[in-house]
């Protein structure tokens, strides 16, 4: 079956079985007055709320006000600054683990999300985290975590994961064709059978 146009007659079980760009989401909430706002998975939910109730999200909903007002940009940092509510990644939190831990220092999404996820906790456990994560990284096995919202790049990674003689330009080819066909976007052994 073809992927049916993605305007307000699609029916909600059509909307789910193929595969969307966060750019079709985000034109698709533009006509019909909902929020732009968020990450793919986001706008995915409103848009499946939007089909299956009528209801828009046209307004932003107040999100929890931080209780802290240090000021990530501008205040002094050091080992025992402590990792408040409303934790920012700033140029001078930057400069901080630069300082700390190097060059070779950059954020991630797995850092990043333990810095939020720790309120409390001091920049000195931030370093240490941060160099635990980074020797994770050595180990030859490591795989990182790709987020659930980017099917692509899963499914480009298993793809060659399984077919190591075949390249990056094959996995796109059949990634083409499995993402533009009703169901799942991950990849399956029978995607090479795709033509």
């Amino acid at each position: 079956m073809e992927r049916s146009p993605l305007d307000k007659k699609i029916s909600l079980t059509d909307f789910n079985d193929f595969y969307w760009l966060k750019e079709e989401l985000i034109e698709f909430c533009r006509q019909n007055d909902i929020k732009t706002f968020g990450g793919k998975i986001e706008l995915t939910k409103r848009i499946q709320n939007f089909l299956l109730t009528g209801e828009k999200v046209t307004q932003v909903k107040a999100t929890h006000k931080p209780k802290s007002n240090f000021n990530w940009n501008t205040e002094k940092l050091d080992n025992s600054t402590l990792i408040t509510d409303n934790y920012k990644n700033t140029e001078n939190v930057r400069a901080f683990f630069i300082n700390e831990i190097g060059a070779n220092f950059s954020f991630n999404v797995k850092f990043m999300n333990w810095l939020k996820g720790n309120v409390g906790k001091t920049l000195a456990d931030a370093v240490k985290e941060w160099k635990e994560l980074d020797n994770l990284k050595k180990d030859k096995n490591y795989v990182s975590e790709i987020a659930p919202q980017f099917e692509y790049n899963k499914y480009m990674r298993a793809f060659l994961a399984d077919n190591p003689n075949l390249t990056s330009k094959d996995a796109m080819k059949f990634w083409k064709l499995k993402s533009a066909k009703r169901g799942t976007n991950e990849y399956e052994r029978t995607d090479l059978e795709l033509t």
